[in-house]
């Protein structure tokens, strides 16, 4: 299992999925810098971003499977019809 980030690690890695850092509960950032949403909140934005990431990329599989079967069955169809 994936280690959970804190602090700054998780707000970098937040950004770099495209997670919104601000809005909702928000607190101030552990460097001061500016305030953002608390630790709890950005880990279970990034958790969803990142389980949203995965399924999109399931879903471009199965649907490359589907083709590949409709492709499978077309040319077997096409087999037993030129063989007759």
């Amino acid at each position: 299992m994936k280690k959970i980030l804190e602090g700054e690690a998780l707000e970098q890695h937040a950004c770099e999925l495209g997670v919104d850092i601000q809005g909702g509960p928000i607190t101030q950032s552990i460097s001061g810098r500016h305030k953002r949403a608390d630790d709890h909140e950005l880990q279970k934005r990034v958790i969803e971003a990142e389980r949203s990431i995965r399924e999109s990329k399931l879903w471009m599989i199965a649907l490359i499977s589907a083709i590949a079967s409709v492709v499978s069955a077309l040319t077997a169809l096409l087999a037993v019809y030129l063989k007759n």
